[in-house]
């Protein structure tokens, strides 16, 4: 039996090793002798991979924006990805946000869920956690994401603010007790809002050697996520920190049945025309991937967005199109004078 040494690198908000537990005690894990070992950095994880103690690391695809150079330098690549389990967001708070009174607070670390909320819903005061401090002239030292998220859940139950979003494996980790509110995709009704997640939100990413077996890798890898993985690197790889941080964007893939029914649902007949032939009749049965990117006017005013559904066998064909596309519709959204990436 085969013996492969496998490290684990999470955040609070992607805890890779609770997912990878998951697996290795599931009916689809490797027949193989697994060791698993903990890393505390990804500087000490490439490392390990160097000199032999690691063969693959199992690590948040955010983490690894901006330090591909280093992999490459350490002689390490991606070998494959794990698609995520739960990217999306959660508001915090007894009303929906349609519900919100008049000048409600709600924090929000992220800047592009900040601008996805003003688009949802004006008259709200959406502010990051550090507006909030500095606005109220309060003394607080703000923690690991852990401790900032119990700070704003101590503030709600004091009634100072109205609500907050966290990412949902953080709240089941806190053992919150308020309501909880999804920020989903896929709107109920055509036209209503709708939240594309984070870059790279609970990503998974396999890294390993240059030269380590791809065959062994294959088997903690999931085609989902390599999909989710290249679409994703191909469009924001490169981008800096503050580009990155007002992008919203989805890489799934979808059963043909159930894009029909969404296409049927909310009267799409662009959707439900682009895969049946003229007799009605679907024109593939194979996997589709979708694919969404946005960005967002601080105001929440504005939105650049594309949308593609392709069938998997096309998609990098597509991608590299789409990639285009974007780049022509953010270069023609200069005119406008309306800055997208800053605050």
């Amino acid at each position: 039996m085969e013996r492969i040494q496998f490290g684990t690198l999470s955040i609070s908000s992607c805890p890779v090793n609770q997912y990878m537990e998951k697996f290795f005690e599931s009916s689809e894990a490797p027949d193989a002798q697994i060791e698993t070992k903990k890393q505390e950095s990804f500087i000490q994880a490439l490392e390990n991979l160097q000199n032999g103690d690691l063969d693959l690391l199992a690590m948040p695809a955010r983490l690894l924006h901006g330090k591909q150079m280093e992999m490459y330098e350490a002689d390490c690549q991606v070998h494959g990805a794990r698609a995520p389990r739960t990217p999306n967001m959660v508001l915090v708070s007894e009303n929906k946000i349609q519900y919100q009174p008049k000048s409600a607070i709600i924090l929000c670390e992220s800047k592009l869920i900040r601008r996805q909320l003003r688009r949802s819903r004006g008259g709200m005061r959406v502010l990051s956690p550090n507006a909030f401090i500095e606005i109220e002239k309060r003394d607080e030292s703000l923690g690991n994401e852990l401790e900032r998220y119990s700070w704003m859940e101590k503030l709600r139950q004091n009634n100072e603010i109205d609500g907050y979003i966290i990412p949902r494996v953080i709240y089941s980790t806190l053992n919150i007790s308020e309501r909880r509110h999804t920020l989903l995709p896929d709107p109920q009704n055509r036209g209503d809002d709708h939240f594309l997640p984070t870059a790279y939100s609970d990503l998974v990413v396999l890294v390993g050697r240059k030269n380590y077996p791809n065959k062994n890798a294959k088997l903690f890898s999931e085609i989902e996520g390599e999909t989710v993985w290249k679409i994703q690197n191909h469009f924001i790889g490169e981008m800096d920190e503050n580009q990155l941080n007002g992008i919203g964007i989805l890489t799934r893939h979808r059963k043909m049945s159930t894009l029909m029914k969404q296409a049927e649902e909310h009267k799409d007949l662009t959707m439900e025309q682009a895969f049946h032939d003229l007799e009605g009749e679907a024109n593939t049965n194979e996997v589709l991937v979708e694919f969404r990117i946005e960005t967002i006017s601080n105001d929440g005013k504005r939105t650049i967005a594309v949308d593609r559904v392709i069938p998997y066998s096309g998609y990098e064909i597509a991608m590299i199109a789409t990639e285009k596309d974007w780049r022509r519709v953010i270069e023609s959204s200069k005119i406008t004078g309306i800055d997208f990436f800053n605050n």
